[in-house]
């Protein structure tokens, strides 16, 4: 979510600190923060709103919500703290509600209003969230989203027939153009907005263009509602049609937040396009209210391992705007409407662990096992299976669950080729050392060997396979179980590799590699200018031709009378183009001028 520190500093007298240090309070009492941008005067917060957050922080009220407890600043006009009723209600419109999956829907009627530019002010508020201005009507309720997380709508009256709105499931096949221009089929699963001929809005997720908003519109009908999350996440997947509305009804806000976006946007759309509201039509079933709950402070301070106050734990119920009382031993709290999160107790001593700050709770070492812990023996024998095979020298792969047959198919298809979860390790083996062996002297490998520990599913249950292949063996593979019986005792093996040997893996490039081979005789002195030779290879190399030569290896060596020949292999690659062989013939010539310079002789 990106949040404006200008923004935020409209719900404060207090001067707020600067971005950085907004930045690091976040991140240490509720959320991390991806990144900072300056912007101008102002600063823009990339904030990772967690998913058990969404309903309350997706927007700049949320947010400054969090600041206000963390730095325990008061908010000087805090959206949700006014008393207020939609008033007055009108039958000039209407609403039906045909389904369970909305759990409100408010409709508000303005008419005489006058569509057009935004002011300054509102402009430079969206531009700050990446939005383009369209018009003062639809900049309304993208402003009061992003304030405080209400997605809201607005409709053209004089395109609604006859006033009527009806909240319902589509039909198979049912279509749509939206707002968007494109076209979209829909099914039972997703809600729409209907008047009385036709579909005016898929829930939640996109507008349609037959009720849009344009320099002509006069009179409009505002929606506010609430619907299903489960239901809107699924309708913007299958449609491929994911929006900032959708992306905060997905996480579940609570249907009490339409009442407030609906006086907001009410009030913003008066105000800088005039007209007269004529009343609300509200819609909501059931009403929502959050429970109480109980917690004594005997259990935050076990649980947190602290040892708080009443008082303390009081200024933190404070500060979050709990509303709360003391009853005997226990703290008796009410969250706010907003807060779906807050559920059991337990909850409620996160809050005041985040609040209170974690780097105050004291560290306190663990007590000693009283018993030797108990080794899992899926665990234990998977390691023991990888150890024997690496000292033998495989390296291990992790090949594709899915297959294009089998015996259980995948209800959610990663693509139409391969629909099967596999039944053996074999396949995959198989066709990783096909995709290997081109690379094995890029590698700098003698022989393929690969192995692979995983599940396959097959005679209707699922079984761990370990399963091998190389160059010179077939693939092969046997369940963990039947492994286990046949390695008999538990295995020792010891990696000792010194530290000198380890290696930095880097990728290679994607482009094809050519290998070329050089010999040479030398007749100096074998112990000091041969051995030089050997193991300075590569750096001689590479000083006469660059990059391009990614490896080159001493692959032969034999003696006659005095002289000594050596054959080394050189692989060419580069990571931006595929190299000609006129290209690396060039360098070979200029290596064999340089060797033969240096007093080798070419073989």
């Amino acid at each position: 979510m990106k949040i404006s520190r200008d923004w935020l500093q409209t719900f404060f007298d207090t001067p707020l600190p600067d971005a950085a240090v907004l930045g690091d309070a976040l991140t240490f009492h509720v959320f991390e923060i991806d990144g900072i941008e300056e912007r101008g005067s102002d600063a823009i917060l990339d904030v990772k709103v967690t998913a058990n957050r969404g309903h309350d922080c997706l927007s700049h009220r949320g947010i400054a919500k969090e600041i206000s407890s963390i730095l325990n600043t008061t908010l000087k006009n805090d959206p949700f703290g006014d008393k207020f009723n939609l008033s007055p209600m009108t039958d000039m419109i209407s609403v039906l509600i045909d389904t369970p999956l909305c759990n409100r829907y408010i409709a508000g009627y303005v008419r005489g209003v006058k569509v057009g530019p935004s002011p300054a002010w509102l402009v430079e508020r969206l531009a700050a969230m990446g939005q383009r201005s369209v018009n003062n009507i639809v900049d309304a309720t993208n402003f009061v989203m992003f304030n405080i997380g209400q997605p809201l709508h607005a409709f053209d009256a004089a395109k609604v027939k006859d006033k009527k709105i009806s909240v319902r499931q589509a039909q198979a096949g049912e279509k749509m153009t939206a707002l968007d221009g494109k076209e979209y089929t829909l099914d039972p699963s997703m809600l729409v907005i209907a008047d009385a001929d036709a579909l005016i809005g898929i829930a939640g997720v996109k507008g349609g263009a037959a009720s849009g908003i344009d320099e002509t519109t006069t009179n409009i009908i505002i929606e506010s509602a609430n619907f299903d999350g489960a239901s809107v996440r699924k309708a913007a997947q299958a449609l491929k049609l994911r929006t900032d509305a959708s992306s905060r009804f997905e996480q579940g806000i609570s249907p009490e937040l339409a009442a407030h976006g609906m006086r907001a946007v009410a009030d913003l759309i008066l105000e800088i396009a005039g007209g007269e509201l004529v009343g609300f039509f509200d819609a909501y079933p059931n009403s929502h209210r959050n429970p109480p709950m109980s917690v004594t402070l005997m259990q935050i301070n076990k649980i947190l391992g602290t040892t708080l106050t009443e008082d303390e734990v009081s200024d933190v119920f404070t500060r979050l705007n709990f509303n709360f009382e003391k009853k005997g031993d226990a703290f008796l709290v009410t969250p706010p409407f907003e807060r779906l999160d807050l559920t059991i107790p337990e909850d409620l001593i996160e809050e005041v662990g985040r609040i209170i700050g974690y780097d105050k709770v004291p560290a306190v070492e663990l007590p000693p096992f009283s018993q030797k812990p108990e080794i899992n023996p899926y665990f234990y024998w998977i390691e023991k299976a990888r150890e024997e095979f690496m000292v033998k020298g495989y390296s291990e792969v992790f090949t594709s669950v899915f297959a294009d047959k089998g015996e259980r198919v995948v209800a959610n298809k990663v693509d139409g080729v391969r629909p099967y979860l596999r039944a053996n390790l074999t396949d995959g083996l198989t066709s990783a050392l096909k995709k290997n062996l081109p690379n094995k002297d890029l590698l700098g490998l003698k022989e393929i060997k690969l192995f692979e520990i995983g599940t396959v599913w097959r005679n209707g249950k699922e079984e761990v396979m370990v399963g091998s292949v190389s160059e010179k063996e077939k693939a092969a593979e046997k369940s963990l179980e039947e492994y286990m019986q046949n390695v008999g005792h538990p295995m020792s093996y010891i990696l000792d590799l010194p530290l000198s040997t380890a290696n930095r893996y880097a990728p290679y490039s994607k482009y094809p590699y050519i290998v070329r081979d050089i010999a040479f005789w030398t007749t100096l002195d074998h112990t000091q200018k041969v051995g030089s030779v050997t193991s300075n290879s590569l750096g001689m190399f590479k000083k006469e031709v660059g990059e391009l030569l990614v490896r080159s290896e001493l692959f032969d060596r034999f003696e006659k009378g005095d002289k000594t020949s050596l054959a080394f292999r050189l692989i060419f690659q580069s990571f931006d183009r595929t190299l000609t062989d006129e290209e690396v013939n060039q360098i070979m010539q200029k290596i064999s001028a340089t060797l033969t310079a240096r007093g080798f002789e070419i073989r």
